[in-house]
């Protein structure tokens, strides 16, 4: 029988997010001068410092190659930065092996047809809101909220609370939230 998503969620210690759609709502804006930027969301950027300060781990895989991203990243503090990937299921791979993690440990957040061979490979995958139709349908959960629209800090919350680290990081703003 498989496991509820919640379930799975508990396992998690690596965080591995697609960019381009889910960290970002995919729109690419380049100038005459060939700049290019993005728009990222302050709360998921957020709930990804929360995430790394409980212990868990969160790396960017991406197929495109950005000055951007790598900026977002270092901003952060993301050091497992990959981008201009052609086969994100291979790099996902040799990223297990070197950090001698299994697959059962890393969640994974997607919304395109790239992602769909490395949702086979983690205990648990999710498809932002409006990831295409087959996606969400390959993903073991779909977020409410759009990419970079705060789908990021919903499953930054989600794992925190499975892990029961959740009110550890609400106590330390002086209150605590219920999940």
């Amino acid at each position: 029988m498989e496991k509820p998503f919640f379930e799975k969620m508990k396992m998690v210690t690596l965080l591995v997010l697609d960019v381009d759609g889910v960290l970002t709502d995919g729109k690419i804006i380049i100038d005459d001068l060939g700049n290019e930027s993005k728009n990222f969301n302050v709360r998921d950027g957020h709930g990804l410092k929360l995430l790394m300060r409980s212990g868990i781990d969160v790396a960017f895989l991406t197929g495109r190659e950005s000055e951007v991203v790598k900026h977002r990243a270092e901003e952060l503090g993301i050091k497992d930065v990959y981008q201009g990937v052609k086969d994100k299921a291979k790099v996902l791979g040799e990223m297990l092996a070197a950090k001698g993690l299994s697959g059962e440990c890393v969640a994974y957040v997607g919304d395109d047809i790239v992602d769909i061979p490395v949702f086979r490979m983690v205990g648990f995958s999710a498809a932002v809101a409006d990831a295409l139709d087959y996606v969400k349908a390959n993903a073991d959960y779909v977020t409410v909220k759009e990419g970079g629209n705060g789908a990021v800090r919903e499953i930054c919350e989600m794992i925190l609370s499975a892990r029961e680290k959740w009110n550890d990081v609400t106590s330390r703003y002086g209150m605590k939230v219920e999940k």
